[in-house]
């Protein structure tokens, strides 16, 4: 007679074997390797973070969380929110710097909130990238898509994706970009205020 929960049972056990065994793939895979914009479509089998992660405690990296907090994990490629309340918890993929010399870490904070943001390129990218457009309006084709939250560090930003498959990948100049429909659901918990940490 066929058993559900026996096969349930053996199923588990299988999957623990193959773990045990090595046979198993990690949840994620951070090779360190700078992945370029170009690179994105033509490698779409590459291993990114967009679903693997960590619960994180916020006391670990705040005093309070007045304002609500977020931390942006640039290793782990996620963006983890605290509500003022504590009674919200978001964990979000992320694209984070491509290289170290774009990474600031330390802290931080939301000054500006940014509905359908205008796209400006940094003096550093237009020197090294004399092709770009001086501004990209709003639209499917703007690098920070729906939403915009900038920080009190000159150019840095938590914003929405023109190109999703950024995300979980070192694809930035500095900023984190989130899915749209991510930075808009965020975009509606934080503040001007709300605490920002990069580690």
């Amino acid at each position: 007679m066929y058993s559900p929960a026996l096969s349930r049972r053996r199923l588990l056990l299988l999957g623990s074997a193959m773990a045990g065994s090595g046979l198993a793939a990690p949840a994620l895979a951070l090779t360190g390797e700078i992945e370029r914009e170009a690179d994105l479509d033509a490698q779409p089998n590459v291993r990114r973070n967009t679903q693997s992660f960590r619960t994180v405690r916020w006391q670990d990296h705040f005093d309070h969380l007045r304002n609500g907090a977020i931390l942006c994990d640039v290793s782990s490629r996620a963006l983890h929110f605290w509500s003022e309340d504590e009674q919200t918890y978001l964990v979000y993929p992320t694209s984070v710097p491509m290289t170290e010399e774009f990474t600031r870490r330390g802290r931080t904070e939301i000054t500006l909130m940014r509905r359908y943001p205008v796209w400006i390129p940094t003096p550093n990218m237009r020197e090294r990238d004399p092709s770009l457009p001086e501004r990209v309006e709003p639209g499917p084709d703007n690098p920070m898509g729906t939403r915009a939250m900038n920080l009190s560090w000159q150019f840095y930003r938590i914003h929405g994706i023109d190109n999703p498959a950024k995300v979980g990948r070192m694809a930035s100049n500095g900023c984190f970009g989130l899915f749209n429909h991510h930075v808009e659901y965020l975009f509606e918990r934080c503040r001007v205020g709300t605490q920002v940490v990069v580690i």
